[in-house]
């Protein structure tokens, strides 16, 4: 596609739609240039906006469409796919001043937010009315609903209550054109349509921004109980997950794993111990419930069969100070591996939970063959793993060329055992070439003609997905 720059005139045009001023200088371009994707280049934008509200994002799209400039949407900056990336430079449309709670709904058990919202905020509002928003992912204090939305985010608790797309039951949407619509609502059933809510979600923000979100909310749990378990490799650990579930016969809310390496840059980073900080691996393993006998009986059964799958021991946090400190090293490898190590490639590939350990063993020979340090950790009660490759002492030259078919070799192996290359971070423009090679051609066809009925300029977060 050919765009349009944006010269002066243009610029004072933009400037009129918009309360806040419009941003060119070189700090603000560079700042929102990418995302937290370690390993793409920055895009430099031509301008930064920050709208307040539905009617100036309603206004700066029908500008951009009509001008034929492109607009990047942006969250809080925390995605790791490039979905932030300007590729074709334009405008990048940032939604970190849209963050007011507009209605907090406890009859009905709802909450309605704008985009720029931290997750992180939503969870205590909901604490304090004795509920849970049961979206958890693990960057939820500093990532936004808007960005959870474009990406549909997973986390912690998808065992239980299921990635952001589960909890989402209205939205407000600007579409390329620059019209505005309303999808769903409070109701728990709608079948008025087609499902549009659920195509919005985890669209990447390429076929309408969304500038108002209603979500579902839960009773919040009595009590809750983690369990720490380290492990003497890896390979005994992922291969404990299945047993775990069929020999306690309990669903926990989280299952989820860190193998040696990580477990020592989050401690290092956070200046911890951890038990057992040269086990192999650790699994965390959290239940909750309503009653404290019921949450007792589960995490004995989760802890007896932990340790008959060859679980070293089996520490118990029952008190939410203990749970907090354990979480927090889990939730604090991607920062504590950003610190250590800046260049590096965090993925997200998905599997059947069976199949973890053959996924596991296939990428540290692919890393072991090409010189690459890697980690693994992530959601093994859902099959989520954030395989790492790492640059270590590796030439660039050597790394750049090395990693595209270390990627390609895992994704190989991915869809092979019957996953996908991504469960939780989104295609973006990270993963854009090689979603292509494994997608079968109608599918992709399908993919680009949503994306022309939506947006037939192509100006909405180009470049991203699939190309056009």
């Amino acid at each position: 596609m050919k765009y349009n720059p944006l010269n002066m005139e243009l610029l004072e045009e933009l400037q009129l739609l918009l309360e806040i001023p419009v941003k060119y200088d070189q700090e603000t371009l560079e700042r929102y240039s990418k995302d937290e994707t370690a390993e793409l280049q920055a895009v430099i934008p031509e301008v930064v906006i920050f709208p307040l509200d539905t009617k100036e994002v309603s206004e700066v799209m029908k500008f951009a469409n009509s001008h034929l400039i492109p607009v990047t949407p942006r969250g809080a900056g925390t995605g790791l796919s490039g979905g932030a990336v300007p590729v074709f430079h334009g405008i990048v449309m940032s939604l970190e001043k849209m963050n007011r709670i507009l209605e907090f709904d406890a009859g009905n058990m709802m909450i309605t937010v704008e985009p720029g919202v931290i997750t992180g905020e939503i969870q205590k509002l909901a604490d304090r009315h004795g509920l849970v928003y049961g979206g958890d992912p693990c960057s939820s204090e500093s990532s936004s609903i808007g960005g959870n939305i474009a990406e549909n985010a997973g986390g912690n608790k998808v065992m239980k209550y299921g990635p952001t797309g589960y909890h989402v039951y209205g939205l407000e949407v600007v579409l390329p054109s620059g019209e505005v619509t309303s999808l769903g609502g409070k109701m728990i059933k709608d079948v008025s349509g087609l499902d549009l809510i659920h195509l919005m979600v985890g669209s990447e923000g390429t076929l309408g921004i969304v500038t108002k979100i209603t979500l579902r909310l839960l009773p919040k749990p009595k009590y809750s109980v983690a369990l720490l378990v380290p492990f003497p490799d890896i390979d005994t650990a992922i291969a404990a997950v299945p047993k775990l579930m069929t020999g306690a016969g309990v669903v926990p809310t989280s299952l989820e794993f860190m193998d040696g390496s990580s477990i020592k840059a989050a401690c290092s980073f956070l200046n911890i111990e951890f038990p057992y900080s040269d086990a192999g691996a650790h699994l965390i393993i959290e239940v909750e419930g309503s009653s404290k006998d019921s949450v007792f009986e589960d995490y004995v059964k989760l802890g007896e069969s932990a340790i008959e799958a060859g679980g070293l021991e089996a520490f118990v946090a029952d008190n939410r100070n203990t749970r907090e400190k354990l979480w927090k090293a889990r939730k604090s490898i991607a920062e504590a591996l950003a610190s250590v190590s800046p260049v590096h490639c965090m993925e997200d590939v998905s599997v059947p939970m069976a199949n973890i350990p053959e996924l596991i063993k296939t990428s540290e020979e692919i890393a072991l063959n090409r010189n690459l340090e890697m980690i693994a950790f992530g959601h093994a009660g859902d099959g989520n793993v954030h395989v790492t490759f790492i640059k270590g002492d590796l030439d660039d030259s050597i790394w750049n060329e090395t990693l595209p078919q270390a990627l390609n070799e895992l994704y190989s192996k991915t869809t092979e055992l019957g996953g996908c290359i991504s469960g939780e971070h989104g295609i973006g423009l990270k993963r854009k070439k090689y979603l292509a090679s494994i997608t079968d051609k109608a599918q992709l066809d399908l993919i680009r003609g949503i994306k022309k009925a939506f947006d037939p300029n192509y100006i909405l977060n180009p470049g991203k997905i699939v190309d056009i």
